[in-house]
């Protein structure tokens, strides 16, 4: 049986100021008409049902995730008591999806990707959950079609081809590249031989399980531990106690670098991982003044500028180029675009201060 896990405990910090401790970008709109938690969990829909479909998040995060999905029962929402990277995160969803269903296969993503259209998207989900349900301990991701030399992105090196007549392209997996450096990310385009790591993966629950006793027994201790005392009095100072034991780790360094049964299928669907202020642009595109406008906005001689406002809040510009503008009710960002990623130097100053009250 097909399992989702959503993994929706991120900060997004890269969207301060409108995203926040309690309303990180997952819980936001920022593409489209609803958030990016409830296009994810829509975009399952028809896949799994929502006894099928466990969330993972910040424990601060679990009543606002149940207000904006109020289809999911309560247990199909965990709360991490602290943050400890992806690898804890999946392990512990393993254990609980494999209670009821040993047997079970995993589809395991982020909660703020953009993806479209919904159908090629559920195709992809349904053969690589063929392929692992056909192969002992295969593991399958996505990789994405490189369209520029990213170095925001990991990387995936793809080997022989897997031969089908009638799905998306798949192949074996040569190994995983951290994020590279502009010269050899311009390499990694011109082989041809490289995606984009979605950091989306389909696997059984048994297969993630096996890998982390392993590599990561300590860490699978503790979530067993967790997990033997899920539903009784104790789950809350359980979990607390052996999860915030646990040492942090990425799936990535922890599993996928040491796999061998790995396969990657070349993304039918369009993805875009919604990674800063400068996504907007690229994904609801500029007016003639290469601008991306939300909101309520004036400019004169305003270029190549995103402003995020709402409409009751008028946003004037004059003579910008290449800036971000977000307004919201307790605080404003005025940043040049090529110094985006310095937003994550902001947020560590506000807690340095302690200044949460923009946190």
């Amino acid at each position: 049986m097909l399992h989702a896990v959503i993994m929706a405990g991120g900060s997004g910090t890269r969207f301060w100021p409108a995203s926040r401790a309690t309303t990180p970008k997952q819980l936001l709109q920022l593409v489209g008409d609803t958030t990016m938690i409830r296009q994810t969990v829509d975009r399952l829909d028809g896949l799994v049902t929502p006894e099928q479909t466990l969330i993972v998040t910040n424990e601060r995060l679990v009543d606002t995730i149940q207000q904006q999905l109020p289809e999911l029962p309560p247990t199909s929402i965990v709360g991490e008591p602290c943050k400890r990277d992806t690898a804890p995160c999946i392990g512990l969803a393993a254990l609980l999806v494999s209670r009821n269903d040993p047997d079970a296969v995993m589809a395991v993503m982020p909660a703020d990707h953009v993806i479209s259209p919904t159908e090629k998207f559920q195709a992809a989900i349904v053969q690589a959950a063929d392929m692992v349900a056909s192969t002992p301990g295969q593991i399958v991701t996505f990789g994405i079609k490189p369209s520029y030399p990213a170095e925001i992105f990991g990387y995936i090196q793809r080997g022989r081809s897997l031969l089908s007549e009638t799905d998306a392209p798949a192949y074996t997996v040569k190994q995983f590249r951290e994020k590279p450096d502009a010269a050899t990310a311009a390499e990694y385009l011109d082989s041809g031989d490289f995606y984009w790591n979605s950091g989306i993966f389909i696997w059984k629950a048994k297969t993630i399980l096996d890998a982390l006793a392993k590599r990561q027994a300590a860490m699978l201790g503790h979530l067993e531990k967790i997990v033997a005392d899920w539903g009784a009095d104790v789950q809350a100072e359980t979990l607390t106690t052996e999860f915030t034991a646990i040492e942090g780790i990425s799936i990535d360094y922890a599993v996928m670098e040491h796999a061998t049964d790995v396969a990657v299928i070349e993304a039918p669907y369009n993805w875009d991982d919604l990674g800063g202020w400068q996504s907007l642009a690229r994904l609801q595109g500029t007016d003639d003044d290469g601008n991306t406008i939300v909101g309520k906005h004036l400019g004169f001689n305003t270029t190549g500028t995103i402003v995020r406002t709402d409409d009751e809040h008028l946003v004037v510009t004059l003579g910008l180029e290449d800036c971000i503008v977000v307004h919201t009710d307790n605080a404003t960002l005025v940043a040049n675009k090529n110094d985006e990623e310095s937003i994550r130097k902001v947020v560590k100053e506000l807690e340095g201060r302690g200044w949460s009250e923009y946190l």
